[in-house]
């Protein structure tokens, strides 16, 4: 994963859809801005950002004023995929969820790098993790309720279909967060898949077999043209990773990791032509795969609830023999101590 700046920021148009919603409230969208500082002309402009600060206090005073603690509800079910510039489209016009949640884990820098996010598989299910990059304050609940509901209502439209609805009855999807149940919660918990709190990790977690689901708006040309968009997005703001973080990106989501010519093929590239580049940056496929696969283990094991069967499964290994062995050439230890050592 890709360093987060020195100063995060977000596009300036989420200050805005703030200013709209609270409206309905009675607050007049100028006077809340500039009760905190801010201008709407300044706000408009092409490539306009907020810092968090700024947008923690915005949030705080948008709550003042409205007496609404739950506003993070409000903006996530009030998303609009195309808010979210060129990264929006480009997860759109993908073919997939699992290529659309491949795009917005790839390019979410573009929009903002106090969070980043991350694809997990986790037994039959898969999890979206939310990880914050910064600390986010007294706006946290705001912060991680708008993206959990947002993304979801968004996987509703993309897909046509009422996502928490469509898994088996014993498999409903869910979320996580870290932080405990506040008050105003019970008011919501209707529009939102169930909800555990002080957990591990802020995600979504759904049955893997979502991931395969066709988006009714996908189209592989705009998808071309929109994803070159995002690495020149990426670029511009200083962020554009070499090959090497890419492929470390791309291996995080993926459990087990995809052969080089998959990989290859979602790069755009040939098979040689990665190799290449790969070693001209002092490293190759084989490698990145390993590290991306250590990672993973030292994450599973642990969790208690996992046997060395289950970890070795889920990593790709065909028996628990193998995994030992790829386990000690990484770490120089065996599963089992690095398990006890960890606990």
């Amino acid at each position: 994963m890709s360093r987060p700046s020195p100063d995060p920021s977000v596009p300036a148009i989420h200050a805005l859809q703030l200013a709209e919603i609270v409206e309905r409230w009675g607050v007049e969208p100028d006077a809340l801005l500039r009760s905190c500082g801010l201008r709407r002309e300044a706000l408009l402009e092409p490539g306009a950002r907020l810092s968090i600060p700024d947008l923690i206090a915005l949030v705080e005073r948008s709550r003042a004023l409205t007496g609404e603690p739950g506003l993070g509800f409000h903006v996530g079910l009030h998303m609009r995929i195309a808010s979210h510039g060129y990264l929006g489209l480009a997860a759109m016009t993908a073919t997939t969820v699992r290529e659309a949640l491949d795009v917005a884990i790839r390019f979410a820098p573009t929009r903002t790098t106090a969070i980043s996010l991350r694809l997990d598989t986790v037994e039959d299910h898969v999890a979206l993790v939310l990880v914050e990059n910064v600390d986010l304050g007294s706006a946290r609940d705001a912060f991680v309720f708008a993206l959990l509901t947002g993304i979801w209502k968004i996987g509703d439209a993309l897909t046509g279909v009422a996502l928490a609805e469509h898994a088996d009855s014993n498999a409903r999807p869910r979320a996580d967060v870290a932080f405990a149940e506040p008050p105003y919660f019970a008011r919501f918990a209707g529009v939102a898949p169930e909800v555990r709190f002080e957990q591990r990790e802020h995600r979504l977690l759904f049955p893997r077999s979502l991931l395969d689901l066709k988006l009714v708006t996908g189209d592989p040309v705009a998808s071309r043209l929109t994803l070159e968009q995002c690495e020149r997005e990426l670029d511009a703001l200083g962020l554009g990773p070499r090959l090497a973080h890419r492929v470390r990106g791309l291996l995080a989501t993926r459990t087990p990791p995809p052969s080089l010519d998959e990989l290859a093929s979602t790069l755009h590239v040939s098979p040689r032509t990665l190799k290449r580049h790969l070693a001209s940056e002092g490293t190759t496929y084989r490698a990145l795969v390993d590290e991306a696969l250590r990672a993973r283990a030292e994450e599973l094991l642990r969790r208690p609830s996992l046997t060395l069967d289950d970890i070795a499964e889920r990593l790709g290994y065909s028996d628990v023999a193998n995994f030992n062995r790829a386990f000690r050439r990484w770490t120089g230890k065996t599963p089992g101590a690095f398990r006890r050592s960890a606990s």
